[in-house]
C-alpha cells in the first residue's frame, strides 16, 4: 500500500465521492477486508457493501483475517468469505490482483494481521471506511468518521451519497442493521444519534427484518456460553468499587473446561457496566499466547486512550480493545495497580 502524495489525501470526513465512482467505473476486480477477529460491524458492513458493489463491479470477494463468530454465519454471503489463515494463497491472489481494496472498519494496516504484508504490497486503490480514532494516512481515499454509530452506518450514508439506493437490497439491509445493531448495543450506546436512526429506517424500508436479526445474533447462545457466562458472573468478576471499576478474566483451563467457540466471550466485558455505580468495565482472556483485552466505560472516562498508553490497544472513547504479552496475574495486577492514577477520572466520569 504505497503512501499517496498530500494532495491526493481525501479529507477524512467529507471524501470526494466522485473520485471513488470513478475507480469503480473503471474496477474489474474489488477486494473488501476486515480486521482480525471480525465481529458484526465488521461483517455487516463488508457483507452488505459485497452485495450492493456486485451490481456495478464483475469481482467482488471478502477478505477476513481469521474465521468470524458462529452467531454472524446466517449472514447472506457468509459462506463464501475468505478466510485468510485458512486459505492464504487463494486469499493472497485476490489482495494482489484487485484494482480497489476497501478496507472496512479499521483504522491501521495493522489490524489484518498475517494479511497485513499482502495489503501493505497491493498495488490497488485502497479505500478506507472506519469510525475508529486516528486513521492511517496513507490510505488512498478515506471515510472516517468517528462520530458514526459504526462502520455499517457509514456504508449505508456512503450508497446513498453514490445515489445507489437501488441496490440495497434486503439482504445488504439485514448484515448492514446487523453492524448497527450490535455496535451500538443495541441501539443504546452514546454513539446512537437521530441520523443513526434515520439509516435504520432506511435499512428496514429496504427489507431488513429487525425481530429476526435480534433473534439470529441473540437467541441462539450455545449451553457452553451460557454456563461460561453464569460462571463468570457468580466467580469471576470482581467489583472495585473505591474506582467504580469492574472486571472479569477467563483462563485457558476455564475455556477448556466449558468448550467454548469463537464469539462465546462476545459481550462479556458489558457485565460489569450493569453493576450500580460502576463507570469502567474491563474483561481479560487468555488466547494465542498473549491476553486479549476489551474495555468499555461510560461517562467521561476515556478508555481508548488508557488503552493506548498502557495495553498497546485503542478504539472509541467508550469501547477499546487491548492486549498484553505478560501473564493474565500479571496483566491483572498491573490493570489493579493502574487505577490509584485513574480515581480523580473514575470518580467524576
Amino acid at each position: 500500500m504505497e503512501r499517496p502524495s498530500s494532495n491526493n489525501c481525501m479529507n477524512l470526513i467529507q471524501p470526494d465521492h466522485n473520485t471513488l465512482l470513478a475507480k469503480l467505473e473503471q474496477a474489474k476486480r474489488v477486494v473488501i477486508i476486515t480486521h482480525t477477529n471480525p465481529d458484526g460491524d465488521a461483517m455487516g458492513s463488508a457483507l452488505g457493501w459485497w452485495h450492493v458493489l456486485k451490481t456495478h463491479v464483475a469481482s467482488v470477494h471478502v477478505v477476513v483475517p481469521n474465521v468470524y463468530p458462529e452467531f454472524l454465519a446466517w449472514m447472506s454471503g457468509a459462506d463464501q468469505v475468505v478466510v485468510y489463515d485458512r486459505q492464504e494463497r487463494n486469499a493472497k491472489r485476490l489482495i494482489q490482483e484487485a484494482d480497489v481494496v476497501f478496507c472496512l472498519d479499521f483504522n491501521h494496516p495493522g489490524r489484518v494481521d498475517k494479511a497485513e504484508a499482502a495489503l501493505r504490497e497491493t498495488k490497488a486503490f485502497t479505500a478506507l471506511i472506519d469510525h475508529h480514532l486516528q486513521p492511517d494516512p496513507n490510505f488512498h481515499w478515506s471515510f472516517s468518521d468517528v462520530q458514526a454509530s459504526s462502520t455499517c452506518e457509514l456504508v449505508v450514508r456512503l450508497i446513498q451519497a453514490l445515489g445507489w439506493e437501488s441496490a440495497l437490497s434486503p439482504e445488504a439491509a439485514s448484515c448492514l442493521y446487523t453492524g448497527m445493531m450490535t455496535d451500538t448495543g443495541s441501539f443504546r450506546f452514546s454513539s446512537c444519534s437521530a441520523h443513526t436512526h434515520r439509516m435504520v429506517a432506511a435499512l428496514l424500508d429496504a427489507g431488513a427484518n429487525h425481530v429476526q436479526i435480534h433473534e439470529a445474533v441473540f437467541d441462539t447462545n450455545s449451553e457452553q456460553r451460557m454456563k461460561l457466562l453464569g460462571h463468570c458472573l457468580a466467580h469471576k468478576m470482581e467489583v472495585l468499587p473505591d474506582y467504580r471499576t469492574a472486571f472479569i478474566s477467563v483462563t485457558l483451563a476455564e475455556q477448556a473446561q466449558f468448550g467454548i467457540s469463537k464469539g462465546d466471550t462476545e459481550g462479556f466485558v458489558n457485565q460489569g457496566l450493569a453493576v450500580k455505580g460502576i463507570k469502567f468495565a474491563a474483561f481479560f482472556m487468555e488466547k494465542d499466547g498473549e491476553i486479549k483485552i476489551s474495555f468499555r466505560s461510560k461517562g467521561g472516562f476515556d478508555v481508548n486512550s488508557f488503552a493506548r498508553k498502557h495495553f498497546d490497544g485503542g478504539g472509541h472513547f467508550h469501547a477499546a480493545g487491548a492486549r498484553s504479552t505478560q501473564s493474565l496475574d500479571l496483566t491483572l495486577l498491573k490493570f489493579i495497580e493502574l487505577l490509584p492514577a485513574h480515581r480523580h477520572e473514575l470518580e467524576m466520569a
